[in-house]
């Protein structure tokens, strides 16, 4: 299955929140956002029926093996794609944004040689 943008910020977000605080629920990814409780509800009953993510009975949210490879996978890019992009000049704040913006769209060869070249300059 493919997995919509919207569906790798969801996981993404999932996993930073986890990183704060073990116990992640649809409210907090709602908050996190700014997107409705029902919108959040859609989505996370989507990512569960996609094999991304698990909710307990108390609706604790925890990433499947998948669900945590591709939220880890999107986190990566958005790190690298960020510090680059300050590195380059660009303002914190933007920098963060473009960067979400680019993590989803990058190809998986652009984004091994835009590593590449970082590890090269940083040797």
């Amino acid at each position: 299955m493919h997995i919509q943008e919207s569906g790798e910020m969801y996981l993404e977000t999932i996993l930073r929140l986890s990183m704060k605080n073990p116990n992640v629920r649809s409210v907090d990814v709602a908050d996190e956002l700014g997107y409705s409780k029902p919108s959040v509800s859609r989505a996370v009953g989507l990512l569960k029926n996609g094999g991304y993510l698990n909710m307990d009975s108390a609706g604790y949210l925890t990433l499947t093996e998948t669900g945590r490879a591709l939220a880890e996978k999107i986190y990566e890019r958005h790190r690298v794609l960020t510090a680059m992009l300050i590195h380059l000049g660009v303002g914190e704040e933007q920098a963060a944004e473009d960067a979400c913006k680019m993590e989803h769209v990058i190809s998986d060869e652009t984004f091994a040689a835009i590593k590449a070249h970082i590890a090269k300059d940083e040797a």
